[in-house]
């Protein structure tokens, strides 16, 4: 399953400048139709309908939907992660983590906390049937998790956190709760999950600070 990914790599390296502007039109029309129907709702006339395109210039582009689909894995991840920074880049003191954490959560009050995580979403409904998506998606996560732990390493190596955390296990505990928190927020419309959730592990993280 990978050389398709890989052709459609090097295809893409090749298109002309109008050609990367409707590829990228393509991506956008069907992570938004993708993130209020999911992947399994949303078919290719309708992404032909909001893109304005044909079903020929979706299958030039990306082969077939599951082409797409990855397309649009890495779309969200790169515009999520583009969003955060350069808040992202800096998570080296619980200050930081929590300012981060909150702004997330005025986010979800801010669109009433329809839709959840853009990635967490299509992770919940590609992880079990889609070996490629599921792939491209642990990737996703990792590429979140990196500064969250790398924050954490830099707070030890300034001996502002305690040698006893353990900076990876941590993240993952942070990255869990976030995905955990907007999925319940989701469900309850309300983000009071969601903040409870990080605030339990960001007082956690909090612990183990040298005073």
């Amino acid at each position: 399953m990978n050389a398709p990914a890989k052709a459609g790599e090097s295809k893409r390296q090749r298109l002309t400048k109008g050609g990367r502007k409707t590829r990228e039109r393509i991506i956008e029309a069907a992570a938004e139709l993708m993130f209020h129907r999911g992947a399994g709702g949303t078919s290719i006339p309708d992404i032909q309908a909001a893109a304005g395109v044909s079903a020929s210039q979706i299958y030039h582009y990306f082969g077939d939907k599951q082409g797409l689909v990855l397309a649009v894995i890495d779309h969200q991840t790169d515009t999520q992660l583009a969003r955060q920074r350069p808040l992202l880049d800096s998570l080296d003191s619980i200050e930081a983590l929590r300012e981060w954490c909150d702004r997330a959560g005025n986010r979800q009050d801010a669109r009433g906390c329809e839709g959840g995580c853009e990635i967490g979403s299509l992770a919940s409904e590609l992880a079990d049937s889609d070996q490629s998506a599921r792939t491209r998606l642990v990737s996703a996560f990792d590429r979140w998790e990196d500064p969250i732990r790398s924050g954490l390493a830099r707070m030890q190596e300034r001996g502002e956190l305690s040698e006893r955390a353990d900076t990876a296990a941590l993240a993952t505990a942070l990255l869990a709760a976030i995905q955990g928190g907007m999925l319940l927020s989701q469900v309850r419309r309300s983000s009071t999950a969601y903040r409870q959730a990080v605030s339990a592990v960001l007082d956690h993280i909090e612990s183990y600070l040298v005073r």
